[in-house]
């Protein structure tokens, strides 16, 4: 488990005790995937699997560093592949909507082309396509709008601003798939244990623009606070986002069955803050 300390690598950590499997967890700085000789020096064999929770999340912060987010999200991502494509093991690896520019009208099937906005997504994808080139056992999820009762992430935001203000603007012209960490793990998980390989989309089922997400947020926390839409030209970011970035779920609802979806999985979530 690399990154065990994130949002997602948490939600892991907890289901792999729950589960009573054996691993192992590595984190910053102690584990620094831009550091080779960290990566070279993980103890793997044949048949061990390798969970990449590590990457660089901050989409603005990309526009002002790209160079530190390539090197986190596609350079150490091709040394990790490789060291694991030597050693025999399966390296499950995260990737993000933002791959994509947002230009579909329906949601991006799993071969969908790479056309990535702004620098996160340029790390992204190269990172995508370094872990393609090594050529070792691979599952590549892609997924959106991470969210969880712990971390850094929208849900949490929204929730403590809706209890401290009368109201919010939240803009409501991007439109995707919200996905719960706990969610995301636990299918992550039994994706590799049926053996599924190769590429996969998994988040909540359903879509929502961030400003019905944020009303169901408030709604449910805070139901006085008026929350009302905006467009991203009134709340300007130094990245772009796509517009449109709902992932297709087909291949992994048909080994895995439907999806639960964002509403059931945000309330859950909102119980435990």
């Amino acid at each position: 488990m690399l990154g065990a300390d994130g949002m997602l690598g948490r939600a892991w950590t907890e289901l792999l005790t729950r589960q009573r499997v054996p691993h192992d967890t590595r984190t910053h700085p102690d584990f620094d995937l831009t550091a080779r000789q960290h990566v070279e020096a993980l103890p793997l064999v044949a048949g061990d699997v390798v969970v990449n929770c590590a990457a660089w999340t901050d989409v603005d912060g990309a526009e002002r560093d790209e160079a530190g987010a390539t090197a986190v999200n596609a350079d150490g991502v091709g040394v990790l592949a490789s060291r694991c494509q030597r050693a025999g093991a399966t390296l499950v690896h995260y990737s993000t909507d933002y791959v994509f520019d947002g230009q579909a009208q329906v949601p991006y099937a799993v071969d969908a082309a790479h056309a990535p906005l702004a620098a996160y997504g340029r790390s992204k994808a190269l990172g995508e396509r370094r872990l393609f080139a090594a050529g070792g056992s691979y599952l590549l999820v892609r997924t959106s709008w991470l969210y969880a009762p712990w971390g850094h992430n929208f849900v949490r935001t929204i929730a403590k601003a809706a209890r401290e203000r009368e109201s919010l603007r939240v803009v409501d012209d991007q439109r995707g798939r919200p996905t719960s960490a706990e969610h995301l793990a636990e299918a992550s998980w039994r994706l590799l244990q049926s053996g599924t390989r190769g590429i996969t989309h998994v988040t909540d089922a359903g879509e929502c623009t961030w400003f019905h997400f944020a009303s169901a947020i408030a709604a449910a926390v805070a139901p006085s606070c008026r929350v009302e839409p905006c467009t991203s030209a009134e709340f300007p970011r130094p990245a772009r986002r796509p517009a449109y970035s709902v992932l297709d779920l087909a291949r992994t609802e048909a080994i895995l069955g439907a999806m639960p979806s964002w509403q059931r999985n945000l309330t859950d979530v909102l119980t435990r803050l």
